[in-house]
């Protein structure tokens, strides 16, 4: 029997000021209203982008009063809204039997700087794992965040295994590469950020490493490039319409697919990749012979 996982991959509006109540309700509901969508289409897992509740500019919680960056002001937050909405989220979790990841800002004890995370919520609504986005902006480390220390990898059903990546974590391919030597099955890459190149690293990921990428990125800036589903060997396997609104990418992680590409991918590519990595050209480089060793004739 294939081992296969439905992965929903969602494209929600996300607010910008973490003291606009009204707004990070909304951004709560439209979350909410998505995992409803994600779990009628048979999804098992459903992604969320970075700051899915909020994600906070550095203009409103980071600007002093000449319009300089200075360090942000976390006691402005509304702190109890945002927990009201992730413990709802894990509840709407829990009764439709989905498991749910999001993104929001964690805090953490005064005088430490919040955390910018990904909540995993499991098919039971219990908050199972966090991953905190590990390499910041300058402006992320200097004036707004505290940094992550680890990778995290999750088992979902028949161990299909996630790894957690946050935006411009794309830009950093020792944390792909990593969650390769740990054997994951997929990546699931939540941005914030209006950046068609970004999407193209992201799917350069499947390319490399052979695993499934899940990309989810705003509602807002998905005219540039909506979310989607790269399956191994950097196909889309499916987006969301590229207009600005709520979506649901849809597509399953198939871990015995017979599709050429993902076979060839799985069966052959990453395997290969591995050995070659291992020392496999070690003992055949030619040692002492002059026409390997002199650069300069034919």
């Amino acid at each position: 029997m294939a081992r296969t996982m439905r992965l929903a991959v969602a494209q929600s509006t996300v607010p910008e000021d973490p003291t606009e109540r009204g707004a990070l309700r909304a951004a709560g509901e439209e979350i909410r209203a998505l995992m409803v969508e994600a779990a009628r289409a048979g999804a098992r897992l459903v992604q969320f982008p970075e700051g899915a509740i909020v994600y906070p500019s550095k203009h409103v919680m980071a600007a002093g009063a000449a319009g300089e960056l200075v360090p942000a002001d976390w006691s402005r937050a509304a702190w109890d809204v945002l927990r009201e909405e992730a413990e709802s989220i894990a509840t709407l979790a829990g009764q439709l039997g989905l498991w749910t990841v999001f993104g929001s800002i964690h805090p953490l004890t005064p005088p430490h700087r919040p955390h910018n995370s990904l909540y995993v919520v499991s098919d039971r609504g219990q908050l199972v794992a966090r991953y905190d986005k590990r390499y910041l902006s300058d402006t992320e480390v200097s004036y707004l965040y505290s940094p992550g220390r680890q990778p995290l990898v999750i088992d979902v059903d028949d161990g299909i295994r996630f790894g957690f990546a946050l935006c411009i974590e794309a830009n950093f391919p020792e944390v792909f590469a990593e969650y390769e030597r740990l054997d994951v099955d997929c990546v699931l890459l939540s941005v914030m950020v209006d950046d068609a190149p970004r999407a193209r690293v992201a799917q350069a990921y499947g390319t490399l490493y052979n695993y499934w990428l899940g990309y989810s990125v705003p509602a807002q800036f998905s005219a540039t490039a909506p979310s989607g589903i790269v399956g191994p060997g950097g196909r889309w396997l499916a987006r969301c319409p590229a207009d600005g609104r709520p979506a649901l990418a849809i597509a399953d992680i198939v871990l015995d697919s017979q599709e050429k590409d993902i076979d060839v991918a799985l069966r052959y590519a990453r395997p290969w990749r591995r050995i070659a990595r291992g020392g496999l050209y070690d003992e055949r480089i030619p040692v002492g012979d002059d026409r390997s060793d002199t650069r300069t004739f034919f």
